[in-house]
């Protein structure tokens, strides 16, 4: 399997191919990938949106105040209950929570 780095290196280059915007983070645990989805895109876009999403270990869609991200997230580390594509067993389908005093995860708040 490639390298995370390399992973989310792809999904954003097809997010871009797709006139996507994407925004990459990394975090000591996983890199998150992200682009802000048009109010109505087209069913050729969505197409390319899920299948370059889908690449992902973990992805999402989040509806806010300002529109729609979608989210993807490659792990950094190998994570003990998932596999590539799959969330892990018992937790939600949604981005990694933080966690009490790491500041170097993700904040859900943020905008």
């Amino acid at each position: 399997m490639p390298a995370p780095a390399s992973r989310a290196q792809d999904i954003a280059a097809r997010l871009a191919a797709a006139d996507y915007k994407p925004r990459l983070s990394r975090f000591p645990g996983h890199i998150r990938i992200e682009v802000s989805v048009p109010d109505a895109p087209s069913e050729a876009s969505w197409r390319f949106l899920l299948t370059a999403l889908e690449r992902a270990d973990r992805f999402g869609l989040e509806g806010g105040a300002d529109g729609f991200t979608a989210w993807a997230v490659v792990w950094a580390v190998p994570h003990s209950r998932a596999t590539p594509g799959e969330a892990p067993r018992g937790k939600s389908y949604g981005p990694p929570r933080p966690r009490e005093g790491r500041p170097d995860e993700v904040d859900e708040n943020r905008k």
